[in-house]
């Protein structure tokens, strides 16, 4: 007679989820430096007297009152609104939770509203003005910065992105020379940034080449060769070749007569209001789409993305190439964007600045464009407190821009993670 053993019934599986949240100190150790920036200006350098910020101008529709503060006790005040926000910010830390981005917006704008009353004391800053220039100059840095997420997104570090810049300002001014024609010019733009994207594109994945040195070279490439061409080609015949017509403005009517936001987003070119679309379009494309969501797969985990059918290089090939096609149209600012001739290296190390705007915004489309709002504010604030005759030395309103890049991504990004498969080509095995 057999025995028959009963084994117990498994137990139902337990699934535990790993909730940790990462956090950094980054982000307080930032605010208490810009706090002690803010007193040591109160404290070594106090300013006497009123500023005024202006917020209407004389075209304007509807007029608003100026706004005079004092300029100390307007400091002080920011000083103790600063120095606040930091305390929460390292309670937050402290207790295992991030710091959320809007106070890190809320206290970037804090700081500055404290500095520019500091800076443009006993004057009148002209705020649409500041605003409306700084937008200006963050048009290729917001291209870019798209041009950076859907390549890093999809697995290609697009170290290129000032070659892509720079060829559609070179291929805009010539084309827009020729045909008298911007729209012309900023399709050959595009084209010219895709082709870019494309040698980016077959030598980091047909050719498993590293990415970051063939964007370098690229990079290189397309200096020299437009540099030549100006000398050889355009500075000869500049009237024929390097006279580029400029996109002209197009009010939104109602729009452009909102008070402040109107006459800083709605009085623009076309080339501003296709990059707000880029910016919507990338964004719900990236999120919320069948395209977004391969993409994204792919810059992941493109063995897995592989076994489920999608076609890993392909898929970064002409990723990339789109990307390349954005940063091709974001580099018409230099030149029809704003009627300006081609010069040599004119972008100026936009490209670069994009790409840390991609890693201030975390690979986010609309954190990425913040991130570049605020390099063109930066980059436009030395014109502003130039002419207004600020007492800040100039050699410091020159290196500004820079400064705000290196702090913004040493400083504030934290702890995150790019795509993990970013700058690894893809071997099928």
């Amino acid at each position: 007679m057999s025995a028959t053993v009963q084994q117990p019934a498994p137990s139902p599986e337990i699934v535990t989820l790993d909730t940790t949240v990462v956090t950094s100190w980054k982000a307080p150790i930032a605010f208490a430096i810009f706090t002690v920036l803010a007193l040591a200006l109160a404290v070594f350098a106090p300013q006497e007297g009123d500023t005024t910020f202006r917020l209407s101008t004389q075209s304007d529709l509807i007029q608003l009152s100026e706004i005079t503060v004092p300029t100390m006790p307007a400091l002080w005040t920011t000083i103790v609104l600063l120095a606040i926000a930091t305390a929460y910010s390292a309670v937050l830390v402290s207790s295992k939770r991030r710091v959320p981005l809007w106070l890190i917006v809320v206290f970037a704008v804090l700081f500055m509203f404290g500095f520019l009353t500091w800076a443009a004391s006993g004057a009148a800053i002209p705020v649409i003005g500041l605003l409306f220039g700084s937008l200006s100059l963050a048009v290729p840095l917001i291209y870019g910065s798209l041009a950076g997420v859907i390549g890093e997104r999809v697995g290609v570090i697009n170290i290129a992105i000032e070659g892509q810049l720079l060829a559609g300002a070179f291929t805009a001014a010539v084309v827009a020379s020729l045909t008298d024609q911007p729209l012309l010019g900023l399709l050959a733009a595009m084209v010219a940034g895709m082709l870019v994207g494309m040698v980016l594109a077959v030598f980091s994945i047909k050719y498993f080449v590293d990415q970051v040195i063939v964007g370098v070279v690229l990079n290189v490439l397309v200096i020299g060769l437009t540099s030549f061409f100006f000398s050889q080609v355009l500075a000869p015949n500049a009237s024929l070749l390097n006279t580029p017509p400029r996109f002209e403005r197009l009010p939104i009517p109602v729009l452009s007569e909102i008070p402040i936001i109107g006459p800083v987003l709605f009085r623009q070119t076309l080339v501003v209001y296709l990059m707000y679309v880029a910016v919507a379009l990338v964004y719900v494309g990236l999120f919320h789409t069948k395209w977004g969501l391969r993409l994204r797969a792919v810059g992941e985990h493109p063995q897995a993305a592989d076994t489920v059918g999608i076609k890993v290089n392909r898929t970064r090939f002409w990723n990339v190439a789109l990307a390349g096609a954005i940063a091709g149209l974001g580099g018409t600012f230099f030149t029809i964007g704003s009627g300006i001739a081609f010069n040599k290296e004119m972008t100026a190390g936009a490209g670069f600045i994009a790409l840390a705007a991609v890693i201030f915004g975390q690979w986010d489309p609309i954190k990425a464009t913040l991130a570049a709002l605020l390099f063109g504010f930066a980059s436009n604030l030395q014109n502003t407190l130039s002419v207004i005759g600020s007492p800040v030395p100039s050699e410091f309103m020159l290196m500004l821009p820079y400064v705000v890049t290196i702090f913004a991504v040493a400083g504030l990004v934290g702890k995150v993670r790019g795509p993990a498969a970013a700058g690894k080509p893809y071997i099928k095995s």
